[in-house]
């Protein structure tokens, strides 16, 4: 048995994976069990190669659901391009290809050139679906910017290596272009320990030894600190970078009190909210007794409110977790990094882990990326209101993560458990689901079962001569038109005069407010459409 597992490829699903039974459950419906092994032959033809790369895709698929991705599944199934998501299939692709580059086969194995041609196979297929992602067109002249330009060079003699040049782009500010033909595992930017911002500079500032002595600051909370006066640190080693950094983000955080009114009914609101009230407090804390006892030291000059209020947007928009070698993670800044823009398929996916052998934190890519595109990262997986709250913008592109949470009674009844073991419920827009016919709705199949078993006592209850399915369906169906009915109404209609000469903030919140109304419409008109199609049934069994 040992002899044949050196001839084979494992991939198996991990049992600290938070959502383990639940993607067990899930690789059953497809035929898989928690682990799969592949037996190598030295003699594989072409086809079992092409098999093998399927069953190792569709397994890795399935690893790769995050929470979302999971509970909008639909039994099981895939969209009909055979994928759940742009950035799942990316992720699971890149998995793959991991996966064999890392797998050892014995020291005697004749099957090393399989393992060599699954490994050309899924390359081949991360090209061809990376080909079929449109970008954005870029301006046949890119306008190139002049200080980005000088921190490249100053980024160039202190070690970093790239393959991106900065510009500006219309509907991105800037952007990082990609100046030659870059494939999967090429490195677009390379940079050294020395040149990333974090907690090590701020221990060899004069500000520190300070602020160790306040009672329960955080790392994070002085880094915030030491940025607000390194911004105007004419001999900071850092100049180049902070010249680079806009006067204002122009993030959710800074929304003025009519772009707040805007967003009343929406999830960001609370959000905004919530995070605004917490930034005030933090800066309360602070601010001006830090001042008052240290004034050479902490000019308030420098501590302002909207000095603190720039500092905790740029860490908010620009820092990244960074995982060293001894095993700690930090939260840093990256010069030149902090350029790329943020896609759901984006090219860069892997990152954040700083190579022990070089000392270097590498960028390297997961798709391909031709001379003169966009290089897009992914910032993680978040909504919409996260985005507009902490990074100041709203994806163009349908984020499979803008959802609507649904506070649902989750008390089992008598008759056993209320849903497929989901203790959170949520919605999004109908229009991302392969689904939309009767029993489905485009609507997720958790909810579903939730909203079926807590609507069973109307069997008994009704007089009804209908089947008991229908009177059930019936009965969610308009349950979920009353909820969203009214989710509707209060998110009012736009007023399209109100954005013609509106302030960015508020023109944000309308672009926000608009995608919730279309989320909720979705709703709405597949819930329509479903009670339409009940109804004909009932027709055709009475």
């Amino acid at each position: 048995m040992e002899h044949d597992r050196e001839q084979s490829i494992v991939i198996k699903l991990s049992e600290t994976d938070p959502f383990y039974s639940k993607k067990k459950k899930l690789l059953q419906t497809k035929g898989f069990d928690v682990e799969v092994c592949l037996q190598l032959q030295k003699d594989s033809c072409s086809q079992w190669i092409d098999d093998a790369a399927t069953t190792m895709l569709q397994v890795s698929r399935i690893i790769c659901l995050d929470e979302t991705e999971l509970y909008f599944r639909v039994d099981g199934s895939c969209t009909p391009s055979g994928y759940y998501t742009p950035k799942n299939e990316l992720e699971a692709l890149i998995s793959v290809l991991n996966h064999l580059k890392n797998t050892v086969l014995g020291k005697n194995s004749l099957c090393k050139d399989v393992l060599k041609n699954l490994e050309s196979v899924i390359g081949r297929l991360l090209g061809e679906f990376g080909d079929k992602i449109l970008e954005n067109p870029l301006p046949a002249k890119l306008d190139y910017c002049t200080k980005e330009k000088e921190l490249l060079e100053w980024g160039k003699n202190n070690g970093v290596q790239s393959a991106l040049q900065i510009a500006y782009i219309e509907g991105f500010s800037r952007g990082a272009i990609a100046v030659e033909d870059l494939n999967v595992g090429d490195v677009a930017l390379e940079i050294p320990i020395s040149v990333i911002i974090t907690e090590e500079v701020l221990q060899e500032s004069h500000l520190f030894p300070i602020l160790q002595t306040i009672d329960g600051i955080s790392t994070e909370t002085m880094l915030l600190i030491w940025s607000m006066k390194e911004r105007y640190n004419p001999s900071s080693r850092f100049k180049l970078y902070f010249e680079t950094l806009p006067e204002a983000f122009n993030t959710g955080l800074r929304f003025g009190m009519e772009a707040i009114i805007a967003l009343d009914g929406t999830i960001l609101f609370e959000e905004l909210m919530q995070a605004k009230e917490h930034l005030r407090s933090q800066y309360d804390e602070l601010f001006p007794a830090l001042c008052d006892q240290n004034p050479d030291l902490f000019p308030l000059g420098f501590y302002s409110w909207e000095q603190f209020l720039w500092a905790c947007e740029l860490w908010y928009s620009n820092s990244m977790k960074v995982k060293y070698p001894d095993g700690t993670v930090k939260t840093c800044l990256i010069p030149i990094a902090g350029f790329l823009n943020h896609s759901f398929c984006p090219h860069i996916m892997q990152y954040g882990r700083i190579d022990a052998s070089s000392s270097t934190l590498k960028f390297p890519m997961s798709r391909p990326c031709r001379a003169g595109e966009q290089c897009y990262l992914s910032y993680g997986n978040y909504s919409s209101s996260h985005l507009v709250t902490f990074y100041g913008f709203l994806p163009e592109e349908d984020n499979p993560h803008d959802v609507i949470p649904l506070d649902i009674d989750d008390s089992p009844n008598e008759d056993g458990p209320t849903d497929s073991g989901w203790t959170t419920h949520m919605v999004r827009g109908t229009w991302l689901s392969d689904k939309h016919d009767i029993f489905h709705y485009g609507l997720p199949l958790p909810l579903l079962e939730k909203l079926r078993t807590a609507r069973k006592h109307i069997v008994n209850d009704d007089d009804s001569s209908l089947p008991d399915e229908l009177t059930i369906e019936i009965a969610v169906l308009e349950d979920l038109s009353s909820i969203f009915g009214s989710m509707l109404e209060n998110l009012g209609e736009m007023d399209p005069d109100t954005c013609k000469n509106a302030a960015w903030d508020v023109k944000l919140a309308e672009k926000y407010k608009s995608l919730q109304r279309r989320i909720v419409s979705s709703i709405l008109r597949s819930c329509e459409s479903g009670l339409k199609s009940l109804q004909e049934q009932v027709n055709n069994s009475t």
